[in-house]
């Protein structure tokens, strides 16, 4: 037989029951809200402040806004890699250049097709150290397009830049590397042959 007592505790026991489930349940609604939210906030951050050592897309800049500062100089190195099994040969002129930020600058890669058969490549650049990515401007970029290459076909491939004034001064040296992807059959996948990508 329940007392008055019994009764009681048994309520206050439910109770503290609910409150347990209801907070472990809010408690995994909130991991689950969090987790999805975690992606793009993280690509924001990035993107504000370059710490993925991703470049933006071309910049756009007036001619007249170009003026080198002449009391600094900044080493920029240049890496270039083919991702695992992208048979093409690719390289810069140069391994480096010295330049003035704020100054408009060019540096010339080169790419060639040893194959017997069309290919398209897709280029991704990133910039170390990942601050310096947000100072690191492309006007014109191999990278903002896919190149289709036909068999033994070599191409020059400009790149123009500006290495902002703003760049903070503890940075002196900026290495941008390319890394090329053959993506001959995703294109093939989506277009139905390599010659309609090509002409796309």
């Amino acid at each position: 037989m329940n007392t008055p007592d019994n009764s009681q505790r048994q309520a206050e026991a439910a109770a503290n029951t609910r409150r347990t489930v209801m907070r472990l349940g809010l408690g995994t609604l909130g991991m689950f809200a969090f987790a999805f939210a975690l992606v793009p906030l993280y690509e924001v951050i990035c993107e504000v402040t370059g710490l993925n050592g991703k470049t933006a897309g071309q910049y756009e800049y007036v001619e007249g806004d170009l003026v080198a500062d002449e009391s600094r100089e900044i080493h920029v190195r240049f890496v270039t890699n083919v991702n695992a099994g992208m048979v093409w040969e690719f390289a810069a002129d140069k391994g480096g250049m010295r330049v003035t930020p704020g100054g408009m600058h060019e540096a010339i890669f080169r790419a060639h097709n040893p194959t017997d058969r069309v290919m398209v490549a897709q280029t991704i650049p990133s910039v170390a150290p990942g601050r310096a990515a947000a100072f690191f401007h492309k006007t014109q970029c191999f990278c903002f397009e896919q190149q289709v290459l036909q068999p033994g076909e070599s191409v020059e491939m400009p790149m123009r830049f500006i290495v902002d004034r703003d760049l903070p001064g503890a940075v002196t040296t900026i290495s941008l590397s390319y890394t090329m992807f053959d993506i001959t059959e995703q294109m093939r996948n989506v277009h139905g042959s390599v010659s309609t990508a090509a002409g796309s």
